[in-house]
């Protein structure tokens, strides 16, 4: 978060400095490109590098052996985990996403994505969002740190067409262990510091909340499985949807595919359980005890599938605002799905010209947080909105140009009033009724700024 708003040169320097290459110059000219792809985001390089020895360098550099998505990443994870040490409190989101490259019949290492009837890469991330207050409405208002942790990776095993045992499965590495596996890396929280892990349905496994329970960590993840119940008849999707409802509550839902954005009224409900634990070769894991809260939306419009959600989590459901505060928090789950749409959408990681995964992965190793950048923008409006703007961090270049463009604030210069500026040169027109500026237009208005930034500085010889 804290290099979030530096201009791209200094903001580059922060995020890749530290990296290490085996040769300094190496190390300058990754700095070199991250500045080019922070004023212009771009998967196709000459996009953003449009002098041609800036761009035959740039390749280079990305062809390197030693420049590998794990190397260029590495160092901004590790200060992400630094971070979250820090005493607060963390969400540490996940999820994964395909990049599909499946145009790019020549790329060598590239592996099955979806149907298997497309090449591509995988990518799994775990976003760190601090939580900096609990509003009045029991909801987490947030800022993006960076990646906890991000693996990047093309499927090359074989497929399994039900040609094994369940043992067989079992036994093998699977994708699935993923999930919750940065924690077996970085450990767990330290004293001050509270963590909690919250991802969707595919997460909903045992070894996952044995993960969080032995490094303590909190977690709250969507039920997939009707787990069966340790001293009673029933599964833990029984057992919630018995209980007596505790409130209602309305919840604002974003738009989605085919739905429009809209405002909810759910009820809900919660009970704590102890189920049976799953068999694995070795015999059956322990019982072990969860809290699980559902929400369930009534009344809803006609012709749209009613929200329902049963989360399994081991924060505390004493009484309504316990349970408002997981669902709340659940909700922020939406930022990873945010993230990996500007890093696809924004950044056009999926448009990189690359010849092999080694080195798009390389690429991918500056992108993904050149996203969080970009990502957190929008958040820290939100967050601290009145909070003063640090000039010099944005630069007196980008100022002058917002000035000219859009006007001084008659509030002066804040989080909330920069970013609308910069929305505005990306299309948002900032009428009363139209809130916040969505990512998108902070994406394109940021783009727009840095290129009146290169000509400012380009006009004036600097």
């Amino acid at each position: 978060m804290g290099t979030t708003l530096l201009n791209a040169w200094n903001w580059a320097e922060a995020e890749f400095s530290g990296v290490d290459l085996g040769d300094s110059r190496r190390q300058k000219r990754l700095v070199k490109v991250a500045t080019r792809l922070a004023q212009n985001p771009q998967g196709a390089l000459h996009g953003a590098l449009s002098n041609w020895a800036e761009l035959k360098a740039a390749y280079r550099l990305l062809e390197r052996e030693e420049v590998t998505y794990e190397a260029v990443s590495q160092s901004h994870k590790e200060q992400t985990c630094r971070d979250c040490a820090e005493a607060g409190e963390y969400l540490l989101v996940e999820d994964t996403t395909e990049l599909d490259f499946a145009s790019h019949y020549a790329t060598e290492g590239l592996g099955r994505i979806g149907n298997d009837s497309h090449q591509g890469l995988l990518l799994h991330s775990t976003l760190a969002l601090r939580v900096e207050r609990w509003n009045a409405d029991t909801q987490p208002e947030v800022t993006v740190l960076g990646l906890f942790g991000q693996k990047c990776w093309a499927r090359q095993e074989e497929v399994h067409h039900g040609h094994e045992t369940r043992r067989q499965r079992l036994q093998r590495p699977r994708e699935s262990q993923r999930w919750a596996a940065v924690f077996k890396q970085t450990g767990g929280p330290p004293l001050g510091s509270r963590w909690a892990y919250i991802a969707d349905r595919e997460s909903d496994i045992y070894e996952v909340f044995e993960t969080c329970r032995e490094r303590r960590t909190d977690w709250i993840v969507r039920a997939n499985r009707r787990r069966a119940l340790a001293e009673a008849d029933g599964s833990v999707f029984d057992a919630v949807a018995q209980a007596a409802p505790l409130g209602s509550f309305r919840l604002d839902l974003r738009a989605r595919p085919g739905q429009k954005r809209r405002t909810a009224r759910l009820e809900v409900r919660a009970v704590p359980v102890r189920f049976q634990g799953p068999w694995r070769p070795g015999g059956h894991c322990e019982p072990m005890d969860m809290n699980i809260v559902e929400v369930r939306e009534v009344d809803a419009p006609a012709a749209v599938e009613p929200l329902h959600w049963v989360l399994l989590t081991s924060w505390p459901i004493d009484d309504l605002s316990a349970v408002l505060r997981v669902v709340n928090a659940y909700t922020r789950r939406w930022l990873i799905e945010e993230y990996h749409k500007a890093l696809k959408t924004g950044a056009g990681v999926e448009e990189s010209q690359l010849t092999s995964a080694r080195s798009i992965g390389a690429l991918i190793g500056i992108l993904a947080v050149v996203a969080v950048r970009l990502l957190n923008m929008k958040l820290l409006a939100a967050a601290r909105p009145n909070d003063a703007l640090e000039t010099d961090k944005l630069g007196p270049e980008a100022l002058t140009i917002l000035e000219k463009k859009v006007g001084t604030p008659k509030e002066g210069w804040t989080n909330q009033s920069a970013i609308v500026a910069v929305a505005r040169l990306g299309g948002f027109l900032a009428r009363k009724s139209d809130g916040n500026p969505g990512w998108i237009s902070i994406w394109r208005g940021w783009h727009r700024l840095m290129l009146m930034v290169q000509g400012f500085l380009l006009a004036r010889g600097t």
